[in-house]
């Protein structure tokens, strides 16, 4: 390369090579070497970084392997990392993969393990998509969903026959893959790498059945939620009928809503999406039997299509799980809010002097269920034997002439 040639980007292995040996060149003249060709040196050494990224690229390692590299280098158990995480169940979730890092996490380990905040952000991970995302057939609950009727002509005896059927009933419900992985994302406290497939195969069901409903719904105008209308839907818990006037007053605002319970395995309560032609869609597993676990995933769920939805995403909800995401506290706001609004609910008999006389009185004045009440007492006391007579164990199914069904809850 003559030295008056202007420094390109490099597109070949022989242009690497030769601005390679010109780099040399300059760093062998030391001291000597003038302004311009210290300029020169430089850009010389970023276009050959730009191109050794480009084609060798380093994978970063994947975050949790780092945790536990570095645990088994220091000698370190789980309960060793409690001041890194706070608690000893959100170590177990989070070497599991069952949570995500936040970023007060990230910066305990970092300056505890000495482990890089790059590396615990897991930058090549997500860059990667295709390494944790990839879909492997085999691993759907074929079976279940044969025995629920969600699959025709499946046989068991002939593996490659069946993957096609799962793939068939995955691209009809519009879940499309390309670069070997799910274009339509999962987010919500439901998800782990052990569930995944499930999740996907509920949610294909749950579209496939939102959409006999479409010529029954209503025209859905996306500026009609708004705190008023998620107070209206509360309110109509207020009614020994309330479920099913909920979904009524949904359906009649353009919302579909459709109950299918969890498959095994999956901790999941409820979701919200849209469908490929925007229509929103809120699906609910009943899997708490109970009216306060049906109102508050209800109103959660709405909460996300307002705020969180988009065509890509799907949130699938296990309200069991703490969340640190965002998204999942401001859902959690907007329905407590809806239900009994915080200013309220410090003030009220319910809360300082916690009773059935005092629940009542709230339920009456904010026109809502006893259980919503009674729900979120056990809720934020942590005991859940509280009011167990006033939440309304198996009076939800019934009303949806949903069967009892031997899965794990």
């Amino acid at each position: 390369m003559k030295s008056t040639e202007q420094p390109k980007v490099i597109r070949t292995r022989e242009q690497y090579n030769a601005y390679l040996a010109e780099v040399q060149a300059l760093m062998a003249q030391g001291p000597s070497l003038n302004t311009s060709g210290s300029d020169k040196l430089e850009l010389l050494t970023v276009l050959l970084e730009v191109y050794e990224n480009t084609k060798y690229p380093v994978e970063s390692p994947d975050p949790i392997d780092a945790i536990l590299f570095r645990m088994g280098e220091k000698g370190l158990r789980q309960a060793d990392l409690i001041p890194y995480f706070g608690t000893s169940s959100r170590v177990s979730e989070v070497l599991r993969r069952k949570r995500p890092l936040t970023v007060q996490m990230i910066r305990a380990l970092s300056i505890g393990l000495g482990l890089s905040a790059d590396t615990l952000i897991g930058l090549s991970v997500a860059d990667n998509p295709k390494k944790t995302n990839e879909v492997d057939w085999s691993k759907f609950p074929a079976k279940e969903m044969a025995r629920r009727g969600w699959l025709e002509n499946f046989s068991k005896n002939a593996k490659s026959e069946v993957e096609d059927i799962v793939k068939g009933f995955i691209s009809d419900a519009g879940l499309h893959f390309g670069a070997a992985s799910f274009r339509r994302t999962i987010a919500g406290e439901a998800q782990s790498p052990t569930t995944q497939y499930a999740l996907y195969a509920w949610l294909a069901r749950v579209i496939q059945s939102s959409r006999d409903k479409k010529t029954k719904l209503g025209h859905f105008d996306e500026n009609t939620l708004n705190a008023g209308f998620l107070k209206e839907l509360a309110q109509l818990s207020w009614s020994e009928r309330g479920p099913l006037l909920a979904v009524e007053y949904l359906e009649k605002h353009g919302i579909a809503v459709v109950i299918e319970p969890h498959l095994k395995g999956t901790q999941l309560d409820g979701a919200a999406l849209k469908d490929a032609d925007g229509t929103p869609i809120v699906g609910l597993t009943l899997r708490h039997d109970r009216l306060d676990n049906f109102w508050f995933t209800l109103l959660h769920e709405v909460a996300h299509l307002w705020k969180h939805v988009s065509d890509r995403d799907a949130f699938l909800d296990d309200l069991d799980a703490s969340s640190e995401d965002r998204r999942e506290a401001e859902a959690n706001r907007l329905a407590r809010e809806a239900f009994i609004p915080r200013l309220i609910w410090k003030r009220s008999d319910a809360f300082i002097s916690p009773g059935k006389e005092s629940i009542d009185r709230l339920s009456r004045e904010l026109k809502i269920h006893p259980a919503i009440i009674a729900g979120r007492l056990r809720k934020e006391t942590g005991n859940y034997h509280l009011f167990s007579d006033l939440v309304g164990h198996n009076q939800v199914r019934a009303m949806f002439h949903q069967p009892t069904i031997d899965i794990e809850v």
